[in-house]
């Protein structure tokens, strides 16, 4: 049984992030270990309510409650047991996902939700830390084996699950190291890398092979795949940035997309190389677009050492807490979001857009002209209007686009599977979440389009459950999301 006054003798608290002086000197996580009385008491918050909202807010379906309860009692290790039960990666989720659980806690109906996203992660943490996270090999192989293309959350959870049910798994990635966004798009301010490797070891020591380095369509083509192995999962993400060529000044030297900005960071930080080609010391930076990817970057520029950093952001300030009219709970509410990157100091400039990069004879950024706009919605169109008059000037040396993802790229791969992509730039799914070629699924970003993390790991979890079923496999594997399944909104 839960405390049924525990929400009335805790508030919400969370750990104190680490200074902010002493975190610009480094790229290691803003978050040091919690105490575990704080944990505790976090816990002990949670009412365990008759119909836990929590779970219809993330698509993991986690047992939020039973864990909490758990943790509340001091026994960790059945808590860690609960946990991995529905999520693979909770050491993931719980430092990179933006808790859509937490807003659909009843306690954020009249007050603060339970911090349930920190709770998670300690959860995960203790079960390292004490030896809980253990291989699961299973005792008996099917006779079949599956290539995951793509080792993002999506692919990685499918490749789990699957290699545990007996399937002989091979993971592919392009990249010199495995992980998807999670290894080289995500700074390590907000996950260290060994947090990844040791996951991946617990996968090896599964069976589950991984093949760095290889860029499927090329160095191994469609045929390959078909011949090799018996189904193939396509879990390649949505890494087509979102670009504004028809801005004036686009070409000039300075404008870089994200990406092109915190992978060589990210890579410099492994010691995989000595300089970056992007580096913003001692420049004006200028960030345009307001989500985490605009937040990774700030905080990537503030340890680079730039001389001043504005992020830009199109709509208008939102509230700092719901007010219920268009984001009525449990929803996501439409608020102000505050990183930890940005206590770290930069401006945030609300209901602006870019009009032009201004250069110089030599091609070189030195400003962006923005002017006041509004966004406007006619007929589900999205205008954006110019305030008259409101044009001006902005320093700048750098400016990066952090505006999103267009779908995912388009590759040789799909064209030798004779697939195309929808006008969302994405793959299309049936409800077994095959493709149109023949024991081809796809699953993640390359489906959805770019979404969060706990959607990845849910659409892998749900085609490998798919995918065991197409191979005959005896039993079923769990499927917490539909194909054609959405995130909770109004």
């Amino acid at each position: 049984m839960p405390d049924p006054n525990g929400f009335l003798r805790y508030e919400r608290q969370l750990p104190k992030r680490r200074p902010v002086p002493v975190r610009l000197m480094d790229f290691k996580e803003v978050y040091p270990p919690a105490g575990e009385e704080l944990i505790r008491d976090q816990a002990t918050r949670c009412m365990d309510c008759g119909i836990p909202f929590c779970h219809e807010g993330c698509p993991l379906g986690n047992r939020i409650p039973d864990w909490n309860d758990l943790v509340r009692t001091g026994n960790w290790e059945s808590a860690a047991e609960s946990l991995h039960a529905t999520n693979n990666f909770p050491e993931f989720t719980g430092r990179l996902c933006p808790a859509p659980c937490e807003a659909a806690c009843v306690l954020g109906i009249g007050g603060d939700a339970v911090t349930i996203k920190q709770v998670e992660v300690e959860i995960a943490n203790h079960a390292f830390d004490l030896g809980f996270v253990r291989p699961q090999p299973a005792p008996v192989a099917s006779g079949k084996s599956v290539a995951v293309v793509g080792s993002g959350p999506a692919g990685l959870a499918a490749a789990q699950q699957l290699a545990r049910a007996g399937h002989a798994v091979t993971v592919y990635e392009r990249d010199d190291r495995i992980g998807g966004l999670l290894r080289y798009g995500i700074p390590d301010f907000k996950i260290e890398k060994h947090v990844i490797d040791a996951r991946l070891a617990q996968m090896s020591a599964e069976g589950v092979v991984f093949q760095a380095g290889v860029e499927v369509g090329a160095d191994l083509t469609a045929d390959d795949l078909r011949d090799r192995y018996d189904a193939v999962l396509l879990a390649a993400g949505a890494l087509a940035g979102r670009d504004v060529p028809e801005t004036p000044g686009r070409h000039l030297n300075g404008v870089h997309l994200a990406m092109e900005h915190l992978v060589p960071a990210n890579r410099m930080v492994a010691g995989l190389q000595d300089s970056t080609p992007i580096d913003a010391k001692g420049k004006h930076v200028i960030i345009i677009g307001g989500g985490d990817t605009g937040a990774d970057c700030l905080g990537v520029a503030h340890r680079q050492g730039a001389a001043s950093v504005t992020q830009l952001d199109q709509y208008p300030l939102p509230p700092e807490a719901r007010t219920g009219l268009n984001d009525p709970w449990p929803t996501w509410p439409l608020i102000l979001r505050n990183y930890a990157a940005h206590e770290e100091g930069g401006d945030r400039v609300f209901g602006v857009a870019v009009r032009e990069f201004v250069g110089d004879e030599n091609g070189n950024l030195v400003a962006i002209r923005l002017a006041e706009v509004s966004v406007q919605r006619v007929d589900g169109v999205r205008t954006v209007v110019v305030t008259p008059g409101s044009e001006r000037e902005l320093r700048a040396d750098l400016v990066l686009l952090a505006i999103g993802f267009e779908g995912t790229e388009d590759q040789p791969l799909l064209a030798q599977f004779g697939l195309t992509r929808n006008r969302r730039n994405v793959l299309d799914a049936t409800s077994d979440w095959q493709t149109g070629a023949e024991g081809v699924f796809v699953a993640g970003d390359m489906h959805k389009g770019a979404s969060l993390i706990v959607w990845a790991i849910a659409e892998g979890r749900a085609a490998a459950a798919a995918i065991h079923t197409y191979l005959g496999a005896a039993g079923e594997l769990p499927a917490p999301v539909r194909a054609d399944q959405q995130p909770l909104s109004v």
